[in-house]
């Protein structure tokens, strides 16, 4: 397709995806983002937050406040969130909380924001000090939780000046790439299990069976994210550049020759029953598109996020008169946990494909607005 046909096909499409989840609030409030203190309503607020930057529309950005202002008490303590849950998803939330402490000067926004510090301060290690993902999950760091937490403590050391928390988000982000890299294919294996106690553990590794694409996506925007805050001088931000630009290689590498999207598992391109998925995919363009309008990313070519994402365009977006629908989400995945889910290919592939769900629109609108923005700065 050509380039001026594709920028047609998009124009204003950011805005048609965010109208799309607002089109679902009922007296103003979205049912799945007021209802509780989670990381899916969490990424959705934030991209949401970034339309209105793009767009200039205050709405967005009352919108965000609104449905924060549903759990931010006046002293500062969150509505619905524990602490001593110990549970990285509870921080992701609070990214939310550092615009509207710069914008309205409420003490209490801060007060949330260091309560959650709080948490990671006492939250539980491992021998070399990596976050567990939840008290719950004793000695496994999985990729999600990297999404959750580093571009929080990065943020929050940009905002309050307390540089530690720098040291911090490099030492998580180093780490878990350490351990759940394969080094024959570059990719991230979703978790890594330090006492190698869990079935779901690979033999001798301690890492899990299998390269979720949802995983991959997650760490690669908790990368970009997290640099976007970091100080030009801090002496692990070209690390962290470093290993952003080989991942996102080997992200390229896996990428589904056809569709330019990517698969489901991400190691097992297409083996029965594998399927290309759209949360991940639009997490990874996302990551990548950004990498590349802020300059993180050496020797990638543009034209591998302008496949991706008209691949998603095309294979997993729909229009009609009720808006924009996205297909081919996973549900969720996960490892271990009371009904056991022990990280096979099977295990992957049986989890629910939907439709719509805040899991993969925000990620949509995600994309979306890397896209729109990486062609402006590139037409300049």
């Amino acid at each position: 397709m050509k380039a001026s046909m594709l920028n047609t096909k998009i124009e204003r499409m950011s805005v048609k995806v965010g109208e799309a989840i607002l089109s679902h609030s009922q007296d103003g409030y979205h049912p799945k983002m007021a209802n509780q203190w989670g990381y899916v309503a969490g990424m959705a607020l934030a991209a949401i937050d970034k339309l209105g930057d793009w767009t200039g529309d205050a709405k967005y950005h009352d919108f965000v406040k609104r449905h924060m202002d549903v759990f931010i008490q006046e002293d500062g303590s969150i509505r619905g969130y524990k602490l001593n849950d110990y549970n990285l998803d509870h921080i992701n939330k609070g990214k939310n909380l550092f615009r509207l402490w710069r914008e309205t000067g409420e003490a209490k926004y801060e007060a949330a924001a260091r309560l959650l510090i709080t948490q990671l301060v006492g939250q539980p290690r491992t021998s070399e000090g990596g976050f567990w993902h939840k008290k719950i999950y004793p000695f496994q760091m999985w990729l999600d939780g990297l999404y959750m937490s580093s571009p929080f403590m990065a943020e929050y050391a940009h905002t309050f000046q307390d540089n530690s928390w720098f040291d911090e988000v490099a030492h998580q982000l180093l780490l878990v790439e350490r351990h759940t890299r394969n080094p024959q294919t570059g990719l991230l294996h979703h978790a890594w299990d330090e006492t190698q106690e869990q079935r779901w553990c690979a033999n001798g590794t301690g890492q899990s069976r299998h390269v979720w694409g949802r995983a991959m996506g997650w760490y690669a925007m908790a990368l970009v994210d997290a640099l976007e805050y970091f100080p030009i001088g801090h002496p692990k931000r070209g690390q962290l550049m470093g290993i952003f630009e080989r991942m996102v290689n080997s992200v390229v590498r896996a990428q589904d020759q056809e569709s330019g999207v990517w698969y489901q598992v991400m190691d097992c391109n297409g083996q029965q029953g594998n399927y290309l998925e759209s949360s991940g995919s639009c997490m990874l363009t996302y990551a990548i598109a950004k990498g590349i309008r802020l300059h993180y990313l050496a020797e990638i070519d543009r034209s591998v996020v302008e496949r991706a994402y008209e691949g998603i365009l095309q294979r997993f977006v729909t229009e009609d008169e009720q808006g924009v629908h996205l297909h081919q989400i996973c549900h969720g995945a996960g490892l271990g946990g009371r009904k056991y889910r022990d990280g096979s290919y099977a295990y992957y592939l049986s989890e629910a494909i939907v439709s719509d769900v805040l899991m993969g629109v925000a990620p949509l609108l995600l994309a979306t607005l890397e896209m729109e923005q990486l062609r402006e700065s590139c037409a300049e």
